[in-house]
């Protein structure tokens, strides 16, 4: 149930400010009043209401003057102001006080809602931003990267040394290691925090657009230049400019890259005006500079511009004691985000987990567990919870699906290793443990066959052929 919405009235009109208080009650919001403005400063140091209502006119002093001095204290309380002579400049004047509006006495009913519900949906827009802010800060800054592996932390005390210069930082490693996490984090920890950090995936455009994403364009400079275009360099003026995948950039883009990383100026697209930027730029690559260098895909000069301070990020299998620190982070995160409540993991799906190669690295790491979190019917999470990419190869004696009847353990194609195979195709050996494993699966998902299929690792129509095969027929669970 939503707490209802609590109002201060200021006013020392004692029988319109009680008036006005008993409708407002009835109307469901929390209201306190007080008729003096000395009253109405000491309620504001013991409570924070959600809004004040305040007179412009006291016997004792101006509302206005008191409004200035409520905004220094209190610069996230909205304030609607009422007046009963309300010249033509009374509204201005409220305003640049700090008031969101100014009310006309007398009030209309509904007139007087209509702003107090204004006001509150402007505070909540405001407040959630802020909540906002809050969470990409802390989700984007340096104690948001989980790890305690020796190379991670030497990066950290290298990130905590550099973020505060202007030196170009390339950033190397695998797919899904964490690079932009690391450049966000850089920019978090500088100076230039409070300034734009703008990403560019430059391997997600052509080149002549690519161009023109980074350095802006003049009307007419090439076919749908309709205006001019301000670039990404520019944009991030003052700030940080994060060019990801910057490997697959054109040597013709490359020659007007070397400019601007040397001298922060350049031309836009078709333009003849040079512009002058204090960007701090991050690039970051998944290639070989230096064989890209060796080969001639990749500009020494350029090479030598960007390579000033290199941070390169290991692969989660080199980090594997970084995996269960990893993997209960995200499952906190994962439950919070969709509003589950589980205990962790088993040990047999840790030990699958931990063994497993990760080609994706930390993003499939944070994809297999939200995936789990949402599929997972019960409070943790164990070998059945995982994909079938993971369990294949494993190594371990585990068991791959739980059944639902009974809740007893069906026995993976390793406890099928004694069965009687004789002369018998290896197809036909294998019909009996596998028909067993998609009941069970079934069984375990009420016979869903969209979450069966996707649990074992298979599409639908595979799945759907399989039943057929094998004689599953559909049946109440």
């Amino acid at each position: 149930m939503t707490a209802p919405i609590r109002l201060l009235i200021a006013d020392d009109d004692r029988w319109l400010l009680e008036s006005m208080a008993d409708w407002l009650k009835g109307e469901g919001f929390h209201v306190e009043t007080a008729d003096s403005l000395e009253k109405a400063a000491k309620k504001l140091q013991h409570s924070a209401p959600d809004l004040m209502l305040c007179d412009v006119r006291f016997d004792e002093g101006d509302g206005l003057k008191f409004l200035k001095q409520t905004k220094r204290k209190h610069p996230e309380l909205p304030v609607l102001m009422m007046s009963g002579y309300a010249g033509p400049d009374a509204a201005r004047e409220a305003i640049a006080s700090g008031a969101f509006e100014l009310l006309t006495k007398p009030i209309i009913d509904e007139e007087l809602r209509t702003a107090i519900e204004r006001a509150v949906n402007q505070k909540n827009i405001i407040d959630e931003n802020a909540r906002l802010k809050a969470e990409l800060d802390k989700r984007f800054g340096l104690e948001s990267i989980v790890s305690h592996d020796l190379r991670m932390l030497r990066i950290f005390d290298m990130i905590d040394q550099v973020a505060d210069t202007k030196a170009t930082i390339l950033i190397t490693g695998e797919n899904g290691t964490g690079k932009s996490m690391i450049a966000r984090a850089i920019h978090k920890k500088s100076t230039r925090r409070k300034n734009p950090f703008v990403e560019v995936a430059c391997g997600a455009l052509p080149d002549t657009l690519l161009e023109s994403e980074l350095f802006g364009h003049v009307a007419g400079s090439f076919t749908g230049a309709t205006g001019n275009k301000i670039g990404k360099f520019q944009q991030a003026d003052s700030g940080t400019l994060f060019l990801d995948e910057i490997g697959t950039a054109t040597p013709a883009l490359q020659i007007k890259m070397l400019r601007a990383l040397q001298e922060f100026e350049f031309e836009p697209l078709g333009g003849t005006e040079t512009i002058t930027v204090d960007s701090r730029v991050i690039l970051a690559t998944n290639e070989n500079l230096e064989k890209a260098v060796s080969e001639g895909r990749f500009r020494q000069d350029l090479y030598y511009r960007i390579h000033v301070i290199h941070i390169e990020l290991p692969a989660l299998r080199e980090r594997r004691d970084d995996i269960p620190l990893l993997s209960q982070h995200f499952l906190q995160t994962a439950c919070k985000e969709f509003g589950r409540s589980m205990e962790g993991f088993s040990e047999d799906a840790m030990r699958v987990m931990v063994e497993h190669t990760w080609p994706g690295n930390i993003r499939e790491l944070e994809n297999t567990i939200q995936r789990a979190v949402l599929l997972t019917k019960s409070n943790y999470i164990d070998v059945a919870s995982l994909p079938f990419s993971l369990t294949k190869n494993s190594s371990s004696p585990i068991q791959t699906i739980t059944a639902s009847a009974g809740n007893s353990p069906v026995n993976n194609i390793d406890s099928y290793s004694q069965a009687r195979s004789g002369t018998r195709p290896l197809s036909e050996a294998l019909e009996g443990p596998e028909r067993e494993i998609i009941l069970a699966a079934l069984r375990q998902n009420d016979w869903n066959r969209n979450v069966t299929a996707d649990l074992l690792g298979i599409n639908r129509t595979t799945l759907y052929k399989k039943m057929k095969k094998l004689g599953i027929e559909q049946v109440s669970p």
